[in-house]
Order: structure tokens, then C-alpha cells, then sequence
């Protein structure tokens, strides 16, 4: 009786699959963990561009303010400037968030910008 030279395929193959599925499975969950890095980055840009801008309408510091809002949801504010007058201004708050991975060669934290305020434009609506 010969012997099949094939012996032990089955093996290779499913253990090659596995791997597959188990790689597959990192990579999916390495770009969930930045997707939702980013959408929590720019939630809270948008919370702190508001908190600055309802703080200079109301007589504050709006960069103080979205200081404050920014530490509070655990991002970093890196940039806040307020442009316009006490009646028609915007509040532009850039802020960056770490990312839970750290692997070699990926960014370490993303960053979101976001602004508010009452500027009036003649521009149309999109």
C-alpha cells in the first residue's frame, strides 16, 4: 500500500487559515480603535469650540473656557484663536486625542479642529 504524499495538508491549510482570520481580526480592530479615536476627537472639538464661543458671548475668556471643556473630555487643546467682534465672531479650537495602539510606524494621536460662534456671512448654505 503506498502512502499520499498529501498527508498533513489539511493541517497547513487550516492552521494557514486561522493565522488569516486572526491577522485579519488585529487589522480590524487596530482601525476601529483610530476610527473611533477620530470621531471622539472631533465630538469633543465641536464641545469645546461651543464652550469657548458661549463663554465669549458671555463676557469670558473663550479660549479659558475651551481649556477647560478640552481636559474635562481628556483631549488637548493646541490651538484656540477668536476672530471678529463681541457681536459677530467664531471660536476655532484644534485639539488632539491619543490613540489606545502604539505601534511602530502609525500615528500616536489624532487630531480634529472644529468652530463657533455667530459670525454672519452672505455666503449660501451648503
Amino acid at each position: 500500500m503506498e502512502q499520499s504524499s498529501e498527508r498533513g495538508s489539511a493541517t497547513l491549510m487550516m492552521t494557514a487559515g486561522v493565522l488569516l482570520i486572526v491577522l485579519v481580526g488585529f487589522l480590524g480592530l487596530i482601525g476601529a480603535g483610530y476610527l473611533t479615536a477620530v470621531r471622539q476627537a472631533r465630538g469633543a472639538a465641536d464641545l469645546v469650540a461651543l464652550s469657548g464661543a458661549t463663554a465669549y458671548q458671555a463676557g469670558q475668556d473663550a479660549c479659558a473656557a475651551a481649556r477647560r471643556i478640552a481636559t474635562t473630555n481628556k483631549v488637548t487643546l493646541t490651538d484656540c484663536l477668536v476672530t471678529g467682534d463681541t457681536w459677530d465672531f467664531v471660536v476655532t479650537v484644534s485639539v488632539r486625542r491619543p490613540v489606545r495602539f502604539d505601534l511602530p510606524g502609525l500615528p500616536t494621536r489624532v487630531t480634529a479642529e472644529a468652530r463657533a460662534g455667530r459670525l454672519t456671512t452672505t455666503e449660501p448654505a451648503r
